[in-house]
């Protein structure tokens, strides 16, 4: 048993309403510079739909991820190291930026510097790209108008093979919301694809990353990822990827996907697992165990045994400790209601779902029944508008038992829960339909529903005797010379040379430190600032709220207005958001 520790994360999708807020901060946080333009680290995709790019499900086409071999050994479905070799400079497994979306911008100063006229000027759509007009015809999530009608639906490569279970009238229709990130894999493909080396997969915490110096722009990497979350950048010439915020979870705070999220519906924790079991696990004969092969690769970070051999392999207390408080290990193995992406890629994925549960309930709620009763729901989830086929498509390669199965125990805690909402005596027989306890129901509906912040994010920070590797992530290049087409920064080339810009851990430690504490945060002499991320909602914070003495009610004549500080006054004697607080 070789014990690793894996950042990883679980995102509910029962309360993801596709607001694109996760998208929106990856984007400025990471990509939001030129040559990524059409580059999204976190999207959110509409189901059914087509997906970012086109139709990178159908592995028939592009050749993601990999296959088992008739002699039971795992290959690239790309091919091997002698077939990319002779394709190493032609690569005809790439989707085109068609594919993707050609991005794009207005023409804003024709309606800024137009002169006076009979008819309104129009700001016409031109390309990020060539500059040139355009017509926009597709985007990151085109399909966020189009969920379940016939315009993609032919191309819709999950759609495919359950046709017959589908119907497109409007009124039976459905849709759901897919946040994808890159799934940071066991067993990654992209990395077995890089002729380079250039992709690897960091040993402390699972997290995959590029080595921009020595990515050569093969886009092997781009071809042989199934979920398509590998990109070319056209101004460098290097791939990149999602990061999973590593300069984040390096001192303790999560993504900034996670963090920014509406729903609240993300998860980050550590997982524990074998090494020494994850190519037997990934090379199973059928697609359908990839799902339990793969908890079984997971470990009980509660055993003794497993302690004992993840301390030999140098892993932290405070990780150990960490990974027992995971909330990704409770929802995977305890609670089992979290499901993979996509396991029949057999790339081992490290971001889970929890299947959607809503529109089993509306379809109960508009045929006049009760909607949170037991049985109404049971019976609901075979007749549901997004078919059990559907999710086991997306979550257990085809294998409808598991969605099955985590749909009970969502609409189970859904009924218990009412009743003890309600004031009424719970009805043990529910939680026990599904093979729970009163108690562990409880607690997954306190995960689910109301976990707060260090609930639902525990991640151990990286530890001092790594600070010197951590420090400054960029390393000398060979082209990094005085001036010189370096990866990062200014130079001569543009805005994609010069020397590298270091990444300090301290920038985040005090990220973390404004983000996580319990007191106000913020420098001496200055406006205090007020963490509406943190505030649970009791109490007055400093600065919030207008003081006493400004209130609508009147001051009796003779009386003293009420000045006492109880918390509600702002920095320097001034209230409610002036004095400069920061709403951040």
């Amino acid at each position: 048993m070789r014990v690793m520790a894996q950042m990883a994360m679980v995102m509910n999708l029962d309360k993801c309403i596709g607001c694109h807020t996760c998208s929106v901060t990856c984007k400025q946080a990471w990509t939001n510079r030129s040559g990524t333009e059409y580059v999204w680290f976190n999207n959110v995709e509409t189901r059914p739909g087509l997906g970012y790019p086109r139709t990178y499900e159908d592995q028939e086409k592009w050749r993601g991820g990999w296959e088992v071999t008739r002699r039971g050994r795992l290959r690239l479905k790309g091919g091997n190291r002698f077939k990319k070799l002779a394709t190493i400079f032609s690569n005809p497994k790439l989707p085109s930026i068609n594919e993707y979306y050609e991005p794009w911008t207005y023409d804003y100063s024709t309606l800024t510097d137009a002169p006076a006229q009979e008819h309104t000027p129009v700001a016409r759509p031109r390309s990020l790209i060539s500059g040139e007009n355009m017509k926009v015809e597709w985007s990151a999530n085109w399909d966020d108008d189009l969920g379940g009608s016939t315009a993609t639906a032919h191309r819709d490569p999950m759609l495919k093979k359950i046709a017959d279970k589908v119907k497109f009238e409007f009124e039976q229709t459905f849709m759901f919301y897919l946040p994808r990130i890159c799934e940071h894999c066991l067993n990654p493909s992209c990395a077995a694809s890089c002729p380079s080396g250039a992709i690897y997969k960091r040993s402390e915490d699972g997290i995959v990353l590029v080595d921009q110096d020595r990515c050569r722009g093969w886009r092997m990497c781009v071809s042989g990822c199934p979920y398509k979350k590998v990109y070319f950048n056209h101004r460098t010439g290097k791939a990149e990827k999602c990061t999973f915020c590593f300069p984040r979870i390096e001192v303790g705070i999560p993504t900034v996907c996670s963090e920014t999220c509406v729903g609240r519906l993300r998860y980050i924790g550590l997982m524990l697992y074998d090494a020494d079991r994850v190519l037997e696990a990934a090379s199973v004969a059928e697609d359908q165990d990839l799902y339990e092969a793969q908890r079984s690769v997971f470990l009980d970070p509660f055993d003794p045994a497993v302690v004992r051999e993840a301390e030999r392999a140098g892993i932290p207390r405070d990780w150990l400790d960490a990974a027992q408080r995971s909330p990704i290990h409770a929802l995977i193995n305890r609670y089992k209601v979290a499901l993979p992406l996509h396991p029949e890629y057999r790339t081992m994925p490290m971001v889970w779902y929890i299947p959607p549960l809503s529109p089993v309930v509306d379809v109960v709620k508009d045929t006049g029944e009760d909607a949170e009763d037991t049985g109404n729901l049971f019976a609901a989830i075979d007749a549901l508008r997004i078919p059990v086929e559907y999710l086991a498509e997306l979550f257990t390669a085809g294998d409808v038992a598991p969605v099955d199965r985590t749909l009970k125990k969502l609409a189970a805690m859904r009924s218990y829960m009412r009743d003890v909402n309600m004031g009424r005596e719970p009805n043990a027989a529910i939680p026990q339909g599904v093979g729970m306890s009163e108690e562990e129901m409880y607690d997954m509906y306190r995960l689910l529903a109301l976990a707060k912040y260090d609930e639902r994010y525990v991640i151990p920070p990286a530890h001092a005797e790594q600070a010197h590797s951590l420090e400054e992530l960029a390393t000398e290049c060979s082209l990094d010379y005085d001036g010189g087409p370096g990866m990062g920064g200014s130079g001569p080339f543009g805005e994609g040379s010069g020397s590298p810009t270091p990444i300090a851990v301290e920038n985040f430690q005090m990220l973390q430190n404004r983000q996580s504490a319990d007191t106000l945060a913020g420098p001496a002499g200055k406006a205090s600032r007020v963490n509406l991320l943190n505030w649970d909602g009791k109490g007055a914070p400093s600065g919030l709220f207008p003081p006493k003495s400004q209130g609508p009610g009147p001051v009796a004549p003779g009386s003293t207005p009420d000045t006492s500080d109880d918390g509600a006054t702002g920095s320097g004697g001034t209230g409610g958001l002036t004095g400069g607080a920061d709403l951040r």
